[in-house]
């Protein structure tokens, strides 16, 4: 039950990590292409739809230069899946005793108030995702967090977008952010690939 060293590294590759929602496997790699055009290597792929892990298992063996990891894990059993199908980490919303746990994959748990912080602390996990990041407290809460709890490092997730991930990557304990504006849903259904290559650019190069 600690923050694995690779999380700080993956943490730190860039400036964001893009929380993908796959709804078909065939977008998986034009995807993953077109946020790797942009600059960005490390991905999260959500695993709130049915071809999710396959999606996991095709990047992973077709793109070797990407950083695939899993996000919306829960369970042990979904770390376990997502490890078998190449996932290099796993992403949660929280964090439970149980979750903390799983030794499958490297994990980034998720925490929203100072206490759960203090857990996850407690628990040896030093970098966190702060999720739902603006209903949460936003800026504001991440900042007050940072005055008493310095040790603890944070990729905020919810609500982040090219209008606001400044203000959460100016904090001292920000090392990215995860959104999902890079990779729009009506870019992806219309197969506007270059426009997720605009987006992924503009971000690496705004935040780095």
């Amino acid at each position: 039950m600690t923050t694995h060293p690779d999380i700080p590294k993956f943490m730190t590759t860039g400036p964001v990590l893009p929380v993908m929602v796959i709804p078909s496997l065939d977008q998986a790699l034009p995807l993953a292409d077109a946020l790797m055009a942009g600059g960005i290597r490390v991905l999260e792929i959500t695993l709130r739809t049915d071809c999710a892990l396959d999606a996991i298992a095709l990047i992973a063996k077709e793109r070797p230069d990407a950083i695939v990891g899993a996000g919306t894990v829960i369970t042990p059993k979904d770390a376990e899946k997502a490890a078998k199908a190449g996932a290099k980490f796993a992403v949660s919303p929280g964090l439970t005793k149980t979750l903390a746990k799983q030794d499958a994959l490297p994990l980034l748990p998720g925490v929203a108030t100072s206490s759960e912080v203090m857990r996850a602390l407690e628990w040896g996990f030093t970098h966190l995702k702060f999720f739902p990041a603006v209903p949460a407290g936003g800026v504001g809460a991440l900042k007050g967090i940072g005055g008493p709890l310095p040790q603890a490092k944070f990729c905020p997730t919810g609500g982040i977008s090219l209008s606001n991930a400044a203000d959460f990557l100016a904090l001292d304990n920000v090392l990215c952010v995860g959104g999902s504006w890079v990779a729009p849903e009506k870019a992806m259904k219309d197969g506007n690939w270059a426009e997720i290559s605009r987006l992924s650019a503009e971000a690496v190069q705004k935040f780095s």
